[in-house]
Order: structure tokens, then C-alpha cells, then sequence
């Protein structure tokens, strides 16, 4: 188990590392969109460096060995940045709704600023709603004698009642994740009445009777399955936590805490997978990947290299989109 948690550190931390030393290095993609996924990456970077360490030697042991204080501090910050990466997966996917649903306002709607208050949203929201639940302890209101009960030398487990419980799963979880939800399935709708227009105007009439049909329903079938996967890792790594987080206080607390951890860690393995998923789907990370990792990311004018060359530019145009814009279903 110890070597599972520190290979899924690494990756989380690495999978991350790579995504920031991307879009910061090469110049090419310094869109509003990609300082978003930058944004994300540090999030994520930093919840495999200062957080999930110290969680896996908690579940592992079963003891908590670094001081209560460290242990409020521990616990903010996974809140925090739990919280964090789920707001911007959710701006993420407001971002798609324009450049999928509205692309010729796209560039006018989704500017710098825009992306600013994103950002600012995303890491403030969570840090004050973390730091005040903690430091509060309004979450332990009414349950004083069981946390009494259960504490001990080397205790750290956040602990919630029955009305912060629900509170909590609203805000860091079924809000946003409904907000998605909504979003990509109205951007699918979209997606695939643009996929039949465009192809029907394309294709000549000739070819129409020979495979019209066909495709739109391989982009349709790419689209689907992109946004399956993006939302299905999402719920998959997530739901279980909160739905534990909302009924262990109504079970009074009989969670057994291996299935407790179990469901923490599937939370984290979310940070884990985006790198992966808002990275390695698209053409031009996946070349930046190559370029770092062959180390050609430190010869002279690499910063300025093109990424977009074996970009497929028409499928691109054709959606609207444009270079440095990442598309859930045009790559």
C-alpha cells in the first residue's frame, strides 16, 4: 500500500509539474483557457505536495504523528485545495460551454480578466470557507461529547455534524458537479447538431450516398466519449466521499475508517487523473510532453516552438475554435 500511495504521489505531482512547466514555457499556449488549466495544475500540484504525504502516512498508521497544530493546518489545506480543483474543474466547463456553444463571442467573452476573477474565485472561496469551518469548529457544533469520546494522542479526523455534513458536500461538491453536468451535456447537444449541420454542408452530394452518415457519428461518438470520461472520473473519484461525508452522521458514526480512507483517497485520485485528462487528450500537450521529456525543452528559442503543426486545423476551424483553445471533442 505504501508503494501504490507514493507511485500515485508521484504521478499526481509529476502528471502536474509537467502540465505547469507547459503552458508556462511555451508561448504558444498562453490563452486565457490554458491559464485556467494552469491554475487547475498548481491546485492538484499542490495537494500531491503538502497533503496527500501526510494523509498517506495517517491511513496507513493510523495515527497522526506531526502535532495537532500541524493537524489543523493539514486539514485546512485538504479542504482547501479539494475544494479548489473542483471549482476550476467547474470554470473549466463554463469555459467549454462558450467556446463550444457561442464560439464566434468566445474571444470577446472569455478574455484575461475573466479568467482572473475565475482564478481569484476558485482559490478564495475554498480558502475562506476551509479555514473558517476549521478554525470555527462549527462543524462539531452538538457533537462535542462524541468527538470527546473518539479523541486521542495522534487523532486527526475531520469530524462533521449532521447540518455542516450536508452544508459542506453542497458546497464543495454537488453544486459544482450538478453545474457541470448541465453544462456538458447542453455543450454534447450542441456539439452534435453542429457535427450534422457543418457535415451536411460539407460533404459533397456524390459522397452523400456513399457515407454521409458516418461522420457525424464518429465525432459524435468521440464527443460522447470525451465527455464521459471527463465526467465519469469526476463523479467516480468524488461521490463516494460525500455521500459518506452526509449519511456518517445520521449512522452516528459507525463508517469503519478503512472504508473512510479509502474514500478520501479516491477524492485525491481525481488530482491524480487531470493532468491526464485535461493534458494528455490533446495533440499539443502531448508534443510538449516529448519535448520536455527529451530535454529539448532547454535549447535556445524552445519556448517559441509550434505545437499546433500536427494539429488537425480544419476539424478546428470547423468548430470554432482556435489555436491554443483546448476542445473537448475536436482533438
Amino acid at each position: 500500500m505504501y508503494i501504490f500511495m507514493v507511485g500515485s504521489i508521484i504521478l499526481t505531482v509529476g502528471g502536474n509539474m509537467v502540465v505547469i512547466i507547459s503552458i508556462s514555457h511555451f508561448k504558444q499556449l498562453h490563452s486565457p483557457t490554458n491559464f485556467l488549466i494552469l491554475s487547475l495544475a498548481t491546485t492538484d500540484f499542490l495537494l500531491g505536495l503538502v497533503v496527500m504525504p501526510y494523509s498517506m502516512v495517517r491511513s496507513m498508521e493510523s495515527c497522526w504523528y506531526f502535532g495537532d497544530l500541524f493537524c489543523t493546518l493539514h486539514t485546512c489545506c485538504d479542504i482547501m485545495l479539494c475544494t479548489a480543483s473542483i471549482f476550476h474543474l467547474c470554470f473549466i466547463s463554463i469555459d467549454r460551454y462558450y467556446a463550444v456553444c457561442h464560439p464566434l463571442h468566445y474571444m470577446t467573452i472569455i478574455t484575461i480578466p475573466v479568467i482572473e476573477g475565475f482564478v481569484f474565485i476558485s482559490w478564495s472561496a475554498p480558502f475562506i470557507f476551509a479555514f473558517g469551518l476549521v478554525l470555527s469548529e462549527i462543524h462539531v457544533d452538538g457533537i462535542q461529547e462524541y468527538i470527546q469520546s473518539v479523541t486521542c494522542t495522534g487523532f486527526c479526523f475531520l469530524i462533521f455534524n449532521k447540518t455542516w455534513g450536508l452544508l459542506s458536500s453542497l458546497i464543495s461538491f454537488f453544486i459544482p458537479a450538478t453545474v457541470m453536468i448541465g453544462i456538458y451535456i447542453h455543450i454534447f447537444t450542441v456539439a452534435r447538431h453542429q457535427a450534422k449541420q457543418i457535415d451536411a454542408i460539407a460533404i459533397r452530394p456524390t459522397q452523400e450516398s456513399k457515407g454521409h452518415n458516418k461522420v457525424p457519428l464518429k465525432k459524435e461518438s468521440k464527443a460522447a466519449k470525451t465527455l464521459s470520461i471527463v465526467m465519469g472520473v469526476f463523479i467516480l473519484s468524488w461521490l463516494p466521499f460525500f455521500i459518506l461525508t452526509i449519511a456518517d452522521p445520521f449512522l452516528d458514526f459507525s463508517t469503519p475508517v478503512d472504508v473512510y480512507n479509502a474514500a478520501v483517497w479516491m477524492g485525491y485520485f481525481n488530482s491524480t487523473f487531470n493532468p491526464i485528462i485535461y493534458g494528455l487528450f490533446y495533440a499539443w500537450f502531448r508534443k510538449a510532453f516529448k519535448i520536455i521529456m527529451t530535454g529539448h525543452i532547454f535549447s535556445p528559442g524552445s519556448s517559441t516552438l509550434n505545437l499546433f503543426s500536427n494539429v488537425n486545423k480544419v476539424t478546428t476551424k470547423r468548430f470554432g475554435m482556435v489555436e491554443g483553445v483546448p476542445c473537448l471533442i475536436c482533438t
